[in-house]
């Protein structure tokens, strides 16, 4: 079962997904999909760190995903 980040796995994996998640909110008010939508008020109501570390916490199964299946991502089609 794959859980969240947490303290008690990979420092350097859970810095660099912080990171990425991070730059992510940065540009995440000019998007309208909805993961950007979901980020930028979330980052309004909890403020910027909770929202990143939560994207982050959201990024990580879809990593984990990619990286075992051998896949590339694709960008989600609006239905």
């Amino acid at each position: 079962m794959l859980l969240g980040i947490s303290k008690r796995g990979d420092r350097y994996l859970r810095t660099l997904l912080i990171h990425g998640a991070r730059t992510t909110l940065r540009h995440a008010e000019r998007k309208r999909d909805s993961r950007s939508r979901w980020v930028v008020a979330l980052r309004e109501r909890r403020g910027p760190n909770i929202a990143a570390v939560a994207l982050a916490n959201k990024n990580a199964p879809v990593l984990w995903s990619l990286l075992t299946r051998g896949e590339e991502y694709r960008i989600p089609v609006a239905a």
